[in-house]
């Protein structure tokens, strides 16, 4: 049996000519980038790849070893793609550009989601300022066309809370629409229980509100089961129908500041489950622009449903030390069990890592759709 210092050293010894030849092969490989950029041929040729990795797999002297060889191989064509795609990087941050701030005044129409008094409207204005004409939207589509068509400079929606997690409609919404989040606000959700004057709790017998709203408020329910909870497409527009019908038997659970604004008697405080509950709104915008202080970015892709796919693609990310802060994952219409994946990560699009990790993907996914750059506030 060997010493096991003289293993050591023999592996030492491999590993150098290793070392070696990993060096010469990426030298190689920059050579290839060259030629591709020169001749438009796309850095990843997965077909050639399987072909490769097939015939290094059967060179093996045992299965075990050619399991071992294929993944080796995988890893170095995979390396050898991230270097050549660090010297084809596009520069063109696709399609942003970078100004000096978001301006907003009082000739600026702002489209946000929900009533008058709502959540939105409150990060509208924390975002914006309370200067700009605002517009009432009933749904979070609504608010896109309003962008989309040019009535509305920005659009405001919610797409995440603490408790209840992410808001999907928007994440379709913005993967098939030409709108782009420039800007993110976080408004921590106070929940009150409002009811026209006269009510008591217990004269309440139906409660009505956002179905977010009301899940952010499920320990209530459960200790009073016997209240009808009634969804709503926002908490202050049901809080303007509470008010409007001046039933005693129906409240709304919206904020303190909507129910002031509709006339509302505040029958309770404190309703959230958590104390820790904030909602983070996107401001989106037609143009694809982000300020100075940008530093998330928010990206859609598609990729094969094969083993490895979605690996390769947030391999990406990994090489150029992104950090990846969020994922999430919207099945792909007319496509049966197929997903597209939303992903964001710390950076800004004039990065030189994020060049390199958007040609990439770009090159390696069905689809990518750059959602935005924007000032992270979370």
């Amino acid at each position: 049996m060997k010493d096991l210092m003289q293993c050591r050293k023999e592996i030492d010894e491999i590993d150098s000519r290793m070392t070696e030849l990993f060096e010469k092969r990426m030298g190689i490989a920059a050579e290839v980038a060259e030629y591709k950029r020169v001749s438009g041929k796309k850095v990843f040729d997965k077909q050639r790849e399987e072909e490769k990795l097939e015939t290094i797999e059967k060179m093996a002297s045992n299965p075990y070893f050619g399991r071992g060889l294929r993944e080796l191989f995988s890893q170095i064509m995979s390396l050898s793609r991230k270097y050549q795609y660090t010297m084809l990087a596009d520069k063109t941050q696709s399609g942003f550009s970078e100004i000096a701030s978001l301006c907003c005044d009082e000739t600026d129409t702002v489209a946000f989601f929900g009533e008058p008094g709502s959540y939105t409207e409150q990060a509208l204005m924390r975002a914006l300022g309370e200067s700009c004409e605002r517009m009432s939207c009933p749904t979070f589509g609504a608010v896109v066309e309003a962008v989309e068509n040019g009535k509305a400079k920005f659009g405001v929606v919610p797409i995440e809370n603490t408790t209840t997690g992410d808001i999907f409609d928007l994440y379709d919404l913005m993967a098939e629409h030409p709108v782009y989040p420039v800007a993110e606000q976080v408004i921590k959700i106070e929940h009150v229980l409002a009811a026209p004057e006269g009510a008591t709790e217990d004269s309440i017998k139906e409660v009505f509100s956002h179905p977010q709203a009301l899940l952010q408020c499920s320990g209530y329910f459960a200790k009073r089961p016997e209240l009808l909870q009634r969804a709503c497409s926002s908490t202050s527009g049901c809080a303007m129908e509470v008010a409007k019908s001046g039933d005693i038997t129906k409240a709304a659970i919206a904020s303190e500041i909507a129910a002031k604004r509709y006339g509302l008697t505040v029958l309770r405080r404190g309703l959230n489950n958590e104390n820790v509950n904030s909602t983070r709104f996107l401001v989106l915008s037609k143009e694809g622009v982000y300020t100075p202080e940008a530093d998330k970015v928010s990206i859609c892709f598609e990729t094969a449903h094969e083993s490895g796919s979605l690996y390769r693609i947030l391999s990406h990310l990994i090489y150029n030390n992104l950090n990846m802060t969020k994922i999430e994952s919207r099945p792909i219409p007319g496509k049966q069990f197929e997903y597209r994946f939303f992903v964001d990560f710390d950076g800004r699009l004039s990065d030189a890592a994020v060049q390199n990790a958007l040609t990439g993907i770009k090159e390696e996914a069905s689809r990518l759709k750059v959602l935005g750059c924007y000032k992270s506030f979370v």
